[in-house]
Parts: C-alpha cells; structure tokens; sequence
C-alpha cells in the first residue's frame, strides 16, 4: 500500500468515546537514523510486549465554534504539557482523518511504567492513539477489511514515533523495506511471526530500571545526529544484513546466535552515540555493572539469557521462558540492588494493541 491509500474521504459529525490499549516494544535490530517524513534508514524488527503499556481513550463531539478544542490529561493530569506536542501531532495527520477538523477531542492518557526514560513509552503512546482515531474512523464510515485498518493504525502511529508503528501487532514485528521479507513497508510494520521456531513464541523480557528519569538526549535528537555520523552508512548496512541473519535465527531457534546478535545491536547503538557530533552518553554506571554481572552469570550457568538496552540506561533481559525462573531468581538476587528502589518489570511477548471501548 501507498501514503493516499490511507488518506480517509469521508466526512461526518459523531458524538462518543473510544479506548484502547496498546503496549511497549523492545527493537533486536535497532532503528537508529531516519529519512524525512519518519522513513526509517534501515528495517528494525522488534518484540511486542504485554505488561508495559498505554491505555488511552479518545472522547469527541461535533465542535461549537470555529476553534478545534483539544484538551489532553496525562497520569491524571489536566490539560499536560504533552498536550501541545498532541495537538501539533493531530493536525499534521488531518490529511488522513478530514473528519476530525469537525470535533472537539479530550484525550486521556496513562502509563504503567516510566515515561521518556528509554522503555519505547513513545512506541506504546503514540499506537494508542493511533489505534483510537483508526476506530474512530472505522465506526463512522464505510467499512474496509480488518488489514486496512491494521496497516493504517501503523501507519499513523509512525508518524508520531517510528518505533511505534511496530506496536499494532505482536508478537514479531518488521518496520522497514526488507529483501527478506515480503510486503515490508517503511511506511508501516508488518506481523513476521509466522515460521518462528517455538523456543521464541513465549519469550520473557524483564526490564530492570536503572533510572526511571526523563533521559538528557531525545531519541528525535539522536536520529538526527546520525545524519552527520561517520559511521552511519556502514551502520545502515549491517542492519540489513542483520534482519537476514535474524530471519535465519527465527527459523533455527539457535540462541547462541540470537544472544550474539541482540547483544552487539544494543551496544552497535550506544557506540553510535558516543561516535556522534556532539558525543552523549546514555548508559549509568549501573547499567554496565548489570551486563558484566549478566555475562558472567550466563558463562557460569550456561543458561541463555542475553541482554539489550533501547535508547536509555535501562536493561532488557531476554530469556526462553523454559529457564524464566533461574533468571527472575538470578536477578532477584544479584540485580535489582543496581535498580531505582529494585524497580523491575517482568514482561512477556505480547499481540498488540486491544479495543478496550
């Protein structure tokens, strides 16, 4: 599918309330650099969660006055300062949904875990919203079959996070044209878990929160220093060849070559940060003393559990669910001391976005 297909060209007026939930994702070949427009300059393929998530609804109402009214609560928060970024977000989009310049929209939003600290709370917010104006449409025009609507809700959800429009759909998802995978997009993500070995369908993902603070260098930021860094090209490069190479993994359930790959795109990425013009460091002291730690533990136990970190000081601990309670008592013991007040989330592979009104 191409940009106009999306282009909604029903009008209407319509009074009610929408409510979703979607959750976070953790990327194994990272999107890290992009193209105008949210095109990403290299595919990424991630995991859906199922426990770190977004719930948000959607009210509207055919609108007073000339003025669209937006009000936006966040964490229970009137009228959040997040509400502009909204605001700038949903009239960009009204190429795609012409109806919504004809209503007034309270949107309420919360999270169940930190907020712009480098757990894709971005991902998991912005393909909420998404997955309410989709229904939205959905409710109030001609019906389309169900992949139109899912694509769509992609679709719109990358052009407010990149890594968001792989939150649609679970438990596998590929963002970004591939040669491996047939019907991939950089316009929108694509469901990739058929043809996976079993020891992936229910794999663990326990999040270990070194700093649940708002981090010091946006992702947007980080994207764009890329444009400048002198490794990118080389960067775009190995990523591609790195979905190949995962497609592979997926197939032959080898965790040694999965914990190779996921390890060398988590630290790929952060080294792409400090080779940037200006230089940021966004790993803690803690986060390293976390990997060391997850190293020798795996080198003593023989058990496979591998690391990743997204654009944060934060650790993804990923794990067949066959070993899940020798790695939850391992970081139980040996980890949450490392933690803000032993803060942990023990996360699991999930299907996406849900309708919850």
């Amino acid at each position: 599918m191409i940009e106009q297909d999306f282009i909604c060209t029903d009008d209407f007026e319509a009074n009610g309330i929408v409510k979703w939930k979607s959750p976070s994702n953790i990327a194994l070949v990272k999107y890290w650099g992009k193209k105008d427009n949210q095109i990403p300059q290299n595919p990424s393929i991630s995991f859906t969660l199922s426990k770190s998530y977004t719930t948000t609804s959607v009210e509207f109402k055919p609108k007073k006055n000339n003025e669209n009214n937006l009000f936006f609560d966040f964490q229970d928060v009137k009228n959040h300062p997040f509400g502009n970024n909204i605001k700038l977000f949903i009239s960009s989009i009204y190429k795609y949904f012409p109806f919504l310049k004809n209503h007034d929209l309270h949107i309420k939003s919360q999270n169940n875990f930190p907020h712009s600290s480098g757990i894709a709370s971005s991902a998991s917010s912005m393909s909420c919203l998404s997955s309410c104006l989709v229904d939205i449409e959905s409710l109030n025009t001609k019906s389309k079959e169900d992949s139109y609507y899912m694509k769509k809700k992609s679709f719109i959800a990358r052009l407010g996070s990149g890594s968001a429009s792989r939150s649609i759909e679970g438990p596998i998802t590929l963002w970004g044209s591939s040669n491996s995978y047939l019907g991939s997009s950089d316009l929108y993500a694509i469901n990739i878990s058929d043809d996976v070995n079993k020891v992936f369908h229910d794999y663990q993902n326990s999040i270990l929160i070194i700093d649940p603070g708002v981090k010091k260098i946006s992702s947007s930021i980080g994207h764009k220093l890329m444009n400048e860094n002198p490794f990118s090209n080389t960067r775009f490069d190995l990523a591609r060849n790195n979905i190949l190479r995962l497609k592979e993994i997926f197939k032959s359930g080898h965790l040694d070559d999965f914990i190779n790959l996921t390890e060398s795109e988590a630290l790929m990425i952060h080294s792409l940060m400090l080779s940037s013009n200006p230089y940021f460091i966004l790993m803690k002291p803690n986060t390293l003393e976390v990997i060391q730690r997850v190293l020798e533990f795996r080198k003593d136990t023989k058990l496979p559990v591998s690391f990743t970190l997204d654009a944060g000081s934060n650790v993804h601990l990923l794990y067949p669910n066959s070993v899940k309670e020798s790695i939850q008592k391992f970081i139980e013991a040996d980890l949450l001391k490392f933690c803000k007040s032993k803060t942990h989330i023990h996360d699991s592979l999930g299907m996406g976005s849900e309708k919850l009104m």
